[in-house]
């Protein structure tokens, strides 16, 4: 596993907005606060969701954009990548693969943060279809696509943009994971960050305790001192 002070880039990948804060924003807070830079990739604007029945529904696309552009904000985060793929519809596509290559070869990461593509029969609602397919999809362009000069010529041919190797991939949500990052002192910037979205969390009653007692019992899980909170990934070899 890399340790932190050999990584300069991450970049994380989500189905939808909000996906990432739910999961990884402590986590990624605790990276930028170190100097890390981390970028995004969503590859939906979550059009599909929302409970607003005034708001038109041509207009949630954009507002989930600029919710989740505010979200990471809170968390050091400013690169925001859209592939902009209709909300609910995601599959694992040759054309998804390529986008997702293009913003490998772009950011060239160290680390990425994606979601798993296995599903979690445990607890099925991380293992919306979008997310299974996003982590599929993302798997695919980190191996072998991102770092195959041949895959998807003309992103080196039209675009300039060379292969790379992303050196480790960490999967969350996940249904094994084998890692815990503390986050203690990451909860109210990770609340922040999941209250700018206010399209999917203003409706939520006792959102601070749902999390809160997520994280606690992450840590308990991972053998933390009593009163920590912690993020959960699973981290795979991807050289």
């Amino acid at each position: 596993m890399l340790d932190d002070r050999d990584v300069e880039r991450v970049l994380v990948l989500a189905a939808h907005p909000d996906d990432i804060e739910f999961g990884a924003a402590g986590t990624i807070a605790t990276w930028t606060d170190a100097g890390i830079d981390v970028s995004y990739c969503i590859v939906t604007d979550g059009d599909a969701g929302g409970f607003d029945p005034v708001v038109p529904r041509s207009e949630i696309g954009g507002i989930r954009r600029a919710e989740q552009t505010a979200a990471a904000a809170h968390v050091g985060v400013r690169d925001v990548h859209w592939l902009g793929y209709p909300d609910g519809r995601l599959a694992a596509t040759h054309e998804l693969r390529r986008d997702i290559t293009r913003v490998i070869r772009k950011v060239r990461p160290q680390r990425m943060v994606i979601p798993s593509p296995d599903r979690d029969w445990s607890r099925l609602a991380p293992s919306h279809p979008d997310h299974l397919e996003a982590g599929e999809a993302a798997m695919r362009a980190i191996y072998p696509d991102a770092r195959n000069p041949f895959a998807h010529p003309e992103l080196l041919d039209e675009e300039g943009l060379k292969e790379w190797t992303v050196s480790e991939t960490w999967l969350s949500p996940a249904p094994a994971p084998d890692h815990a990052v503390d986050v203690t002192g990451m909860f109210e910037r990770k609340m922040s960050a999941l209250l700018a979205h206010t399209s999917q969390t203003s409706h939520l009653d006792g959102l601070r305790d749902l999390v809160r007692g997520m994280l606690f019992g992450n840590a308990e899980r991972f053998g933390l001192a009593a009163g920590r909170m912690a993020e959960v990934f699973r981290v795979v070899d991807t050289r």
